[in-house]
């Protein structure tokens, strides 16, 4: 499960911006509290020469060459490890790429490292080798001041919903657009259009501990898309859920993912990764293993195979 202390993560995860622009501009925009003029068109110009740059650098060590880096690439990991300093690896040598409108299940056993993947992606942790690109932007490029408005272009769905308790459901969604600078009118235009989306028009009023668990998740969820982030990644969304309450966050994920946002989900949902059929991820002691477009939770066998498991391990006579 990814847990996160930055209350900048919680918050500032969403951007403004369509995917069509992300796909030509890296996902990061300049401080909007800056006084001049000058110094954005300063920052635009690098960051489109960054971008530029970024988009016709070949990727090294990618083991799928018909997922070579392009300009229709949300995310791509280039042979990232993580070692964390107990010596233990999260990511050995990942190398994966994620397209423009993908749906994609991020599996594999506790501690095979999918929430290190997620953590990478906000920026939470660092690899110690490898590269990540997010749009064709480097996140080794983006400095710990820029990392709030990396994040706005972001939207995150946590297992554990991260709701203020204090606030009602409409004021738990409008908080997203308030620290991302929204007025008043669009705040009051975004926020029913996003609820009635997400099945809660009748529940604005209501505060989350009177809402069921798929309801708050619900609203974790209206939180994150409120403002269509091109790149929408989801941590467990289904893991405190009874099934038939997983099937409609399920079904709200790809209604998002129809929209245009890229969605990468982590799940240990058997069940729901094989009735949806969509691409499968899957990790194993920190490394990719397995990546099918449109894959089940557990490899098909082969005949071949099958045999092999129903006759158990080869007996081979010791010597003495």
């Amino acid at each position: 499960m990814l847990v996160s202390t930055h209350s900048s993560l919680q918050i500032c995860l969403h951007a403004d911006t369509p995917l069509e622009a992300v796909a030509d501009t890296p996902l990061l925009w300049p401080n909007p509290m800056a006084n001049t003029e000058s110094q954005h068109r300063g920052r635009r110009q690098v960051l489109r020469t960054d971008a530029a740059r970024s988009y016709h650098r070949p990727a090294p060590n990618l083991k799928r060459p018909a997922q070579a880096v392009s300009a229709n690439t949300v995310i791509e990991f280039s042979g990232v490890s993580k070692k964390y300093g107990t010596g233990a690896f999260g990511l050995d040598q990942a190398t994966f790429a994620v397209d423009r409108e993908d749906f994609v299940f991020l599996i594999g056993s506790t501690g095979s490292g999918k929430s290190t993947v997620m953590r990478l992606l906000i920026k939470e942790l660092e690899p110690t080798d490898g590269t990540i690109t997010v749009a064709g932007r480097d996140l080794k490029t983006i400095s710990r001041r820029q990392v709030p408005f990396y994040r706005r272009n972001i939207g995150v769905v946590f297992q554990d919903f991260k709701l203020l308790p204090s606030r009602t459901v409409y004021d738990n969604v409008a908080y997203a657009l308030q620290v991302t600078g929204h007025s008043r009118k669009e705040i009051r235009a975004k926020v029913p259009d996003i609820l009635r989306l997400t099945g809660l028009s009748t529940k604005l009023h209501n505060y989350p501990d009177q809402l069921s668990g798929g309801e708050q998740q619900r609203v974790s969820i209206a939180r994150a898309f409120v403002n269509h982030p091109p790149l929408l990644l989801a941590d467990e969304p289904t893991g405190n859920l009874d099934p038939e309450t997983s099937i409609d966050i399920m079904r709200l994920l790809y209604r998002i993912n129809r929209t245009g946002t890229t969605v990468l989900v982590a799940t240990h949902d058997h069940a729901m990764v094989d009735k949806m059929r969509r691409r499968v991820l899957e990790l194993s002691r920190g490394r990719v293993v397995r990546d099918e477009a449109t894959g089940l939770y557990t490899r098909d066998e082969s005949t071949r195979e099958f045999a092999q498991r129903l006759r158990g391990p080869s007996e081979t006579p010791q010597i003495l």
